[in-house]
């Protein structure tokens, strides 16, 4: 590629500093406008007011303009949850670690901002010499001669921001920083909805733990029943090993219940900053029913999700780099200064006549350089409008999540209704089947029959609940937590000076 400068110098009177400062007013590139919302026409959301239809559905959303704020988890009502979370948003690392990171992208603003100033350097310095007393001189006397030299000078380069360029670039460091803040909070939230699911997993363990006990007590009573009928000649041993192969199946069932619970306490020590040896949850059987979820309305949702707000925040970024890349058109202006005092003696150092300066300027412009300037437009060009894409597809993400979520807590309520039947008859089943078995009208194998159909209902009932409960915490993650937009920092705020409490954060 063939590239040639031209280059001059020339000193500053009065008026061409005028003249900078009035051309530093100048600002290239596009300005930025925020993509259009797509139009929501719709009062509530679709799987919202299907459930609320449907008079046999819990009521686990509620489709009202009231939302979420704060420590969203306390909705559900459950002291030990909230001290976790407590834990959680102090201890957890991830978190911290997204924490770090917004304060690494703030800082960058500073570094951007720091080119609106010029660059002052100094490099003081002595000298000593003394000639040889034998050169062949015109005059003896400056023979033998030593002299020194005092110097503290002072060099001053700068480039002033003619075309925007250095505006862009702290924009651009605005943007990532608000950027940052939000997948910041992103990252908080799906810490939190994790560590919330993870609870309810572990509920449901300690309740599956409790009915498979209890289905093993129930069958050890069958098992001795067959057993004695069998001693005393009334029954037959097949009976007896019917009896056996089932509460032994069940036995089998109810040891790996320990293993998902033991992982499930594992992560949720990982989640608050704890070694996963020095932590246990108590074991609680508890039924949760999921409580009501102000969903508010769909127009609300784009200021409600961090995801969304980051993938505006990138949109805007980009587009500063767009300007960034305009500015390389035009040529930079730099200006440069030197001066300082130096005196052969130290006491003569800062008198007046010891004193010396300079002034000059330089500018740059590249003549040719075979559309370089024009690539990288069109490549930042591309890359904004890929992240246009990106910012309309989060969104659609954002309302599918939201409608499955609903979906799922509006389903799973009435599955459960369901469920609560089959187990209901599947223990009246079991009953009669006890009856009838010990009346000698039918044969053991259909008691095995009601007490494995019993256990399954009662297995499925119990994972049915599992599910709307975690469902209906993806529905408050999908919604955006207790997070608005307006908690996001401005960019002024970000660009903000840090202060002690920043610091104390970090620490």
């Amino acid at each position: 590629m063939l590239e040639q400068k031209m280059q001059f110098r020339f000193a500053l009177p009065a008026g061409a500093l005028a003249l900078l400062a009035f051309i530093a007013g100048c600002h290239v590139g596009p300005a930025y406008n925020p993509p259009a919302p797509p139009a929501i026409t719709a009062l509530n959301f679709k799987e919202s007011t299907v459930n609320f239809q449907d008079p046999a559905g819990w009521k686990v959303a509620s489709p009202s303009d009231a939302m979420l704020r704060g420590n969203w988890w306390e909705v559900f009502n459950e002291p030990e949850l909230n001290a976790l979370e407590d834990q959680l948003n102090i201890n957890n690392q991830n978190i911290k670690q997204y924490f770090q990171n917004y304060m690494e992208a703030r800082a960058t603003i500073s570094q951007a901002r720091a080119q609106y100033w010029p660059t002052i350097s100094t490099a003081p310095s002595v000298e000593g010499t003394r000639s040889s007393g034998n050169q062949v001189i015109s005059s003896a006397a400056s023979t033998g001669k030593t002299t020194s030299l005092w110097e503290i000078p002072l060099d001053l380069s700068w480039t002033p921001d003619l075309w925007g360029k250095i505006r862009n670039e702290v924009n651009e460091a605005k943007y990532v920083s608000q950027v940052s803040a939000a997948d910041l909070q992103l990252e908080k939230l799906t810490e939190q909805a994790s560590l919330a699911q993870y609870f309810f997993e572990i509920r449901g363990q300690d309740k599956l733990q409790q009915i498979l006990n209890e289905t093993i007590k129930s069958d050890q009573e069958a098992l001795d029943a067959a057993q004695g009928s069998y001693d005393v000649g009334v029954g037959d041993f097949i009976s007896v090993v019917e009896a056996k192969a089932t509460v032994d199946s069940v036995r089998a069932t109810a040891i790996n219940v320990a293993l998902l619970r033991a992982q499930y306490e594992h992560a949720i020590a990982m989640l608050i900053g704890k070694i996963p040896t020095d932590f246990s949850i108590s074991v609680k059987p508890m039924i949760y029913n999921a409580p009501a979820i102000p969903t508010g309305v769909p127009s609300q949702l784009l200021e409600r999700r961090p995801d969304v707000a980051a993938a505006e925040r990138t949109l805007a970024e980009e587009n500063a780099v767009v300007g960034i890349g305009y500015a390389a058109y035009y040529p930079n202006v730099t200006i440069t200064a030197s001066g300082g005092t130096e005196s052969a003696l130290l006491s003569h150092l800062f008198d007046l006549a010891s004193g010396f300066w300079t002034v000059g300027g330089n500018a740059t412009e590249t003549i040719f350089n075979h559309g370089l300037y024009t690539a990288q437009i069109h490549q930042y060009e591309a890359t904004y409008n890929a992240d246009l894409a990106a910012y309309r597809q989060s969104v659609l993400n954002a309302f599918q999540q939201v409608e499955d979520a609903l979906a799922g807590t509006r389903i799973y309520s009435q599955q459960i209704l369901q469920q609560q039947d089959a187990v209901a008859a599947s223990q009246q089943y079991l009953d009669l089947e006890q009856e009838r078995f010990k009346a000698g009208v039918d044969p053991f194998v259909d008691v095995t029959l009601a007490q494995n159909t019993l256990l399954t209902n009662q297995e499925t009932l119990n994972a049915i609940q599992i599910d709307e409960m975690t469902s209906a915490v993806q529905l408050v993650q999908a919604l955006g937590g207790g997070w608005s937009k307006a908690d996001l920092p401005t960019p002024d705020q970000v660009g903000a000076k840090t202060t002690n409490a920043d610091y104390a954060l970090q620490k």
